[in-house]
């Protein structure tokens, strides 16, 4: 079974917008904090944004402070992150996954989506 579903994800011209969904099962997301990561060609998965299973708390990336912001609706069971001027260097797969803690390592997250590609054009 599918249990962490991205969309979302798409082409978007250099300060553009665009906003992730993921959505997990009952299960999974009543129970975890919330994580996004992002893989760029030719390098390490790195760690973007997390929210804490109430929502209360949250970490973000000094590479995408002030442009991205991560939210969660538990009645949907969905997590989003919400992506402002967006910069080439932004061109990634973009991860849902969901772990114990908010800012505890990558490791950590033990539940993981399949990606949603986001390319940032120039």
């Amino acid at each position: 079974q599918v249990q962490l579903v991205e969309s979302g994800g798409g082409l978007v011209q250099a300060g553009g917008s665009l906003r992730l969904s993921c959505a997990a099962s009952g299960l999974i997301f009543r129970f975890n904090a919330m994580g996004w990561f992002r893989q760029a060609p030719g390098k390490e998965r790195e760690f973007v944004s997390a929210i804490s299973r109430s929502g209360g708390s949250t970490k973000i990336a000094d590479s995408v402070k002030g442009r991205f912001t991560i939210s969660r609706d538990n009645a949907k069971n969905t997590v989003y992150l919400q992506m402002n001027s967006l910069e080439p260097e932004d061109t990634a797969v973009y991860f849902c996954a969901a772990g114990p803690t908010y800012d505890g390592p990558q490791s950590t997250y033990a539940h993981w989506g399949q990606g949603t590609q986001v390319t940032v054009s120039s």
